[in-house]
């Protein structure tokens, strides 16, 4: 019988395929992509290594040539993926149909090296009638996708690999530039600029309520006084706070406002017009990849990269269409699907007359797919999926079927009632107001779904604010009247979503790649969130001053999305890949880029102290500047210096703020000199506390922290001497050496492998050995000390519970695996369940490892411990206080007393038990023991980095080994 073998990306969808094929097919994985340029010199080919162009990946001379490399990690599965082909009759390539998944299948041919047909495979959801479709009408690799994708992958290397070296040298180390990457962090650093330059200013108003002879009541607000239009916040300069020069315009002060307000109150007013037209409201087109990371953040408060990995998942179920797309359209079966629904559900009337079609959105849309719908030829409810889907993958499938179903759905029909009023004010002055109102007579799609937006004011569009029937000539009263006093406001800090907005309005990037680039500027430092909005660091400000100064043209918002549109070129058969990168690189064959030439020129005319100088206009003339450094960002005037704490936003740094910080005790204070060495000791204010050190080298000899009872303006030369002492060798117990040491938790002694809290500080001067082995003698968390409890705990089903901790750099997140430190205006009072679990998705780490850190030994049966044999006499206290060292911790183990042995159990018996699991959980446990496959290679299919991904494999065997014992 014949064989044919399917290779796709991953195992979710290797799964989900294979139930719609019969026999004969075998369905694989290349679990993402099989090969890449090499990632580090250890990934170069012995043959390669002496190579000057191995580096980079790619002979520049040879046109570009890619020397692409199979991962470590891949290795052993393109092994078994060889096999399998060398056992096939035919081989499928069903990888994605967009330039990536195009890549993918020319990667697999290229390294599979197959002596049978190989045919490619493409459809835009995982259903058994597409799926059967895509296998009647097979194509060939499209070799114009591949070189734009491969064009792509040369251009981001040459771009990071030539450029970030430069911000290493001149800004800070372990820095990155990328092509779209670095034009987002401009984006956010010229809006914050606009932020700093900004000068508030202040004007008043008034908010009547009115009352009709019928009591009906309805707002106003005051529009002009004695026949002259009352200051709004357009009216005043953004830099100046002052209003425009062409403002015609009064302002009101407050002592004006309630003068006028007392004098309003109780008068009568009378309706000037009253403008009634009818309107009418289109629904919003079906998602495609941009809108849909903006409503998953404004609607459900995902990351984008969280909204993606819901969406992968949904995808690889069969549960929607392919999430990248930049296309608007809709087949035929999903309009009639969607037509269908909305008849059944809400009804005829609800009905869009005439299907509705909707042109592609995007200027240059090149992923040849539909927009993001439920997949299949009719849609499934929500409802009908509550107890199949997890929690992200139900809310988001719950946001593209609404918004399908809305895209058929009629017009939303209503009235806006635009109304003027005059009056007096018993100070004799004319006035006048307006009021606005809008009616919906008929809901339409709007019962269906409401778009989010940034703007809290721009949501109210889509709601009722209704007003009585006012007529021109009728007569009400101003029932109250409240002097209100405005702020004007900045321009609003970019989210995920409206940065999204914003490159795909310009043009950049393109819908897969905006997820990674958000986590990009984040995970590098560039940005951090503040609520939801991203706020820029002061890292991103010099990075982009010195692109913007010497490489402008790269984080030019035209020529990035030029780049854009040249590789829609190249996919398009419309230009070549070479001749364009040697254009790029080198300056070839016409206008181009020279990036090689340029960073050549520039790099002697960078100035690397003026570029990590950053222009503060709140500080101007004031002596004070801000300067980035190779440990972070800090001020100076004169000799005088201080660190900028963190978590304080560029915008938030005024002239007060600075003097406060600079007021400080800066530190760098001369005690004296150590007589025994010789060396300078001297005291200082650190990003993390105070602290002393010995010597004058960079680094010093030895520092210390300070106590929490020592204050640094008065610490004396004694005093910091008799805290370089530490760590101080106590004696020798049990053949170890006991060692007093402060910690980043405290005070406590070290032996060997074990360690032990002390109550005080102080006591790391005093201990006596005797008092250490007595210590040592008790169990962890003696003397009174106990964990501290939680702050709060946070329970889910299918998952472990999320604890809220207090730790040493603030509160914490953590679920036993990987821990988040809360940032800013995040706190125990604001945080919910469904935050907590996002931010340990979005930055959970696992904790790093102790060095020497035994594993848990089982109980002990004796009270007494055997001390470890040793063969050299203990070692001698050093001479000098200087030299003093603690030793490197042992790491020879005690064997632990046998426990009794624990139940095992075969994959047969544990997988009735997969339910205690999460969704993830699930699908890493069934590819590791089911499939035989390895963590590593399972880990990128869920968008998990290995280490985590390890760890969550450890904790889900553990689960389920409890369930099965009934624990």
């Amino acid at each position: 019988m014949s064989k044919t073998l399917v290779i796709v990306e991953s195992p979710a969808k290797a799964r989900t395929i294979e139930k719609y094929l019969g026999k004969g097919y075998a369905v694989e994985s290349s679990i993402g992509h099989i090969r890449d340029l090499p990632k580090s010199a250890a990934d170069i080919p012995e043959k390669y290594k002496g190579l000057a162009w191995a580096r980079l990946g790619l002979d520049i001379e040879n046109d570009f040539q890619p020397l692409y490399v199979v991962s470590p990690e891949k290795r052993q599965h393109v092994a078994k993926l060889r096999k399998m082909a060398a056992d096939a009759d035919e081989i499928i390539l069903a990888t994605d149909d967009d330039r990536e998944g195009e890549s993918i299948a020319w990667h697999l041919f290229q390294e599979l090296k197959p002596k049978v047909p190989v045919k490619r495979m493409v459809f835009h959801e995982i259903t058994r009638e597409a799926i059967q479709a895509a296998i009647a009408s097979p194509r060939q690799i499209d070799t114009n996708l591949v070189e734009a994708q491969e064009a792509r992958r040369a251009l981001d290397r040459l771009y990071g690999y030539e450029v970030s070296p430069v911000l290493w040298k001149k800004v800070a180390p372990k820095l990155s530039a990328g092509r779209v990457q670095s034009v987002a962090t401009r984006m956010l650093v010229e809006r914050e600029r606009e932020r700093m330059r900004f000068v508030s200013a202040m004007w008043w108003d008034l908010l009547v309520t009115g009352r009709t002879a019928e009591a009906a009541t309805f707002p106003a607000r005051l529009t002009d006084v004695a026949g002259q239009k009352l200051a709004v916040g357009k009216d005043f300069d953004a830099l100046t706070g002052k209003l425009k020069p062409d403002a015609k315009v009064r302002t009101l002060s407050e002592a004006e406002a309630r003068a006028l307000a007392a004098g309003l109150t109780g008068q009568p007013l009378t309706v000037t017009s009253a403008e009634e037209k009818p309107f009418t409201q289109r629904p919003y087109p079906p998602f495609i990849t941009s809108t849909l990371q903006q409503e998953g953040s404004r609607k459900l408060g995902f990351a984008a990269t969280r909204t993606m990995r819901a969406a992968q998942r949904l995808y690889e179920g069969g549960y929607i269409t392919y999430m990248r797309t930049d296309s608007t359209n809709l087949s035929a079966e999903a309009v009639t699907a969607a037509r269908k629904q909305v008849s059944q559900m809400y009804g005829q009337p609800y009905l869009s007359p005439q299907p509705r079609v909707y042109a592609k959105k995007a200027k240059n849309a090149q992923e040849a797919h539909e927009a993001i719908r439920p997949a299949g030829s009719s849609f499934r409810t929500p409802d009908s999926l509550r107890g199949e889907l997890g929690g992200d993958e139900w809310r988001l499938y719950d946001l593209i079927w609404k918004r399908t179903v809305a895209c058929q759905m009629a017009d939303a029909r209503g009235r806006s009632l635009r109304v003027r009023l005059g009056g007096k004010a018993k100070t004799g002055e004319d006035v006048g107001l307006s009021a606005s109102g809008r009616t919906i007579d008929f809901p339409g799609f709007l019962r269906a779904y409401v778009e989010g937006s940034d703007d809290p004011s721009a949501a109210l569009e889509d709601r009722e604010t209704p007003l009585p029937p006012l007529k021109q000539g009728q007569r009400v009263t101003a029932e109250t009247v409240k002097p209100e006093g405005h702020e004007t406001q900045p321009p609003a800090r970019y989210t995920e979503a409206s940065l999204v907005q914003s490159l795909e309005g310009a043009g950049i990037g393109r819908p897969s790649t905006y997820a990674s680039i958000l986590g990009t500027i984040q995970d590098r430092g560039y940005a951090t969130k503040k609520g939801q909005a991203l706020v820029p660091s002061w890292t991103a400000f010099a990075t982009s001053a010195l692109l913007e100064h010497h490489f402008g043209t790269l984080v030019d918002y035209d020529f990035t999305a030029k780049m854009e549109e040249d590789l829609d070129d190249i996919a398009g058969g419309r230009a070549q890949r070479v001749p364009y990168l040697k254009r790029f690189y080198l300056g070839v064959g016409g206008e181009g880029m020279a990036l090689r030439p340029l960073i050549d020129r520039q790099m002697g005319e960078i100035d690397a102290r003026g570029i990590a100088t950053i222009a503060v206009p709140r500080l101007v003339d004031s002596g004070i500047e801000v300067r980035v450094g190779r440990y972070g960002p800090y001020m100076q005037r004169g000799e005088d210096k201080a660190n900028l704490p963190e978590g304080l936003a560029p915008d938030e740094l005024t002239l007060e703020k600075a003097e406060e910080i600079m007021s400080r005790p800066s530190g760098d204070r001369p005690l004296g000199i150590d007589e025994a060495s010789g060396h300078p000791v001297v005291a200082r204010a650190g990003r993390y506390g105070p602290y002393v050190t010995l010597g004058a080298e960079n680094p010093p000899i030895r520092t210390a922290s300070l106590f929490p009872t020592d204050d640094l303006d008065t610490l004396t030369l004694p005093r910091a001497l008799k805290l370089l002492s530490l760590p101080r060798l106590v004696g020798t117990s049990e053949g170890e050496e006991v060692w007093a040491l402060n910690g980043k938790y405290g005070p406590y002694l070290k032996r060997g492998s074990d360690s032990r809290s002390l109550t005080a500080h102080e006591e790391l001067f005093t201990v006596t050995l005797p008092e250490a082995e007595a210590l040592f003698l008790q169990p962890r968390f003696a003397k009174g000390r106990t964990p501290t409890p939680p702050l709060s705990t946070y329970k889910y089903e299918g998952r472990a519970d999320i604890v809220l901790k207090s730790g040493r750099f603030g509160p914490y997140l953590t679920d036993g695996e990987r821990n988040a430190t809360l940032r800013k205006g995040e706190s125990e009072d604001n945080l919910t369940a469904e935050r907590a679990l996002e931010i340990l998705e979005e930055r959970g780490k696992e904790p790093k490892a102790k060095a020497g850190k035994p594993r848990k030994a089982a109980a002990k049966t004796g009270a007494a411990k055997k001390p470890a044999a040793r063969s050299a006499a203990p070692k001698k206290a050093p001479a000098k206080k200087a030299a003093t060292k603690a030793p490197a911790v042992k790491t020879t183990k005690k064997a632990p007393a046998k426990a009794p042995a624990k139940p095992t159990f075969t994959w047969a018996q544990l997988k009735p038990h997969l339910k205690v699991l999460s969704a993830q959980e699930q699908q890493l446990v069934t590819a590791t023991r089911e499939q035989g496959r390895k963590v590593d290679d399972v880990a990128p299919e869920l968008g998990l980095d290995v280490k985590k991904a390890k760890g969550m494999a450890l904790q889900a065997s553990k689960k389920l080994n409890q369930a099965a014992r009934g624990e």
